[in-house]
């Protein structure tokens, strides 16, 4: 809160925002742009901000204790979380406000633990993987930076993490389930339905396929895997079409 103070936005008359919601988590919003414009400007940066929207205000407040020396907040905020095994904070910045969400409870102590102790694992990192846990976009140089090591996989936008953090953090389902199985796992069972039933339309493969394909992908992104599938065996001439739209086994 008394950060909201320092850095509000005074000359655009709003006010600041605490919701205290009953899941123990916290809003705050205060008015005015992130001067820094990034969180991962801020815990990059090795210096202070040098510009600062409240200077004087934010002075005599570091004097009375309010508020840590100016810079040191976010990261501050960001470590303690980290250290207590709470998820981190997450901020948006729109219609020219900024909004900041902390959980006060722990989600899953074991992956959150683990991820904790993972070697090599800076504080940068843990925030990017909790984006990709949460669903949240990456740039392509992040992306670039969980990949080299190691933990993520994907194509971007559908990144989801490595085989190594899912062992590491007891997530081998969940990785399963956001990966998928290889092309091959597919193209079984579509030979094995055709053995067991003669022939298929698309929606039985759809019916068949659409839950075992990875969780990340839409249900667009899911269809066109479907048909892709499908086209490719066809292309081997392993399935054919045939003029009322059955699918069959090409036994040529």
């Amino acid at each position: 809160m008394n950060n909201c103070i320092a850095h509000q936005e005074y000359t655009l008359g709003g006010k600041i925002i605490l919701v205290e919601r009953e899941d123990s988590q916290l809003i705050f919003v205060n008015k005015g742009s992130f001067i820094p414009e990034t969180i991962e400007n801020v815990l990059k940066s090795d210096a202070p901000e040098s510009v600062y929207r409240n200077k004087f205000l934010a002075l005599a407040m570091v004097d009375l204790g309010m508020i840590d020396a100016i810079g040191s907040g976010i990261e501050r905020m960001f470590t303690t979380q980290r250290e207590r095994f709470f998820p981190l904070p997450e901020y948006s910045f729109e219609n020219n406000s900024v909004k900041v969400t902390i959980e006060g409870k722990i989600l899953d102590i074991n992956y959150a633990t683990k991820l904790a102790s993972m070697p090599d694992l800076s504080l940068f990192d843990i925030i990017l993987l909790d984006k990709v846990q949460k669903g949240k976009d990456l740039t392509v140089s992040e992306a670039k930076q969980l990949k080299k090591k190691k933990l993520i996989e994907g194509r971007r936008p559908n990144l989801h993490i490595s085989f190594n953090v899912a062992q590491y953090t007891n997530q081998k389902d969940e990785y399963i389930k956001m990966k998928g199985f290889d092309e091959s796992y597919y193209e079984d069972l579509v030979i094995k339905y055709l053995q067991k039933f003669d022939s298929a339309s698309r929606a039985n493969f759809r019916e068949l396929l659409l839950d075992k394909l990875p969780s990340i992908l839409t249900n667009k992104q899911k269809e066109d895997k479907i048909k892709n599938i499908l086209q490719k065996m066809k292309k081997e001439k392993r399935i054919i079409l045939s003029d009322k739209r059955r699918w069959t086994l090409d036994k040529l």
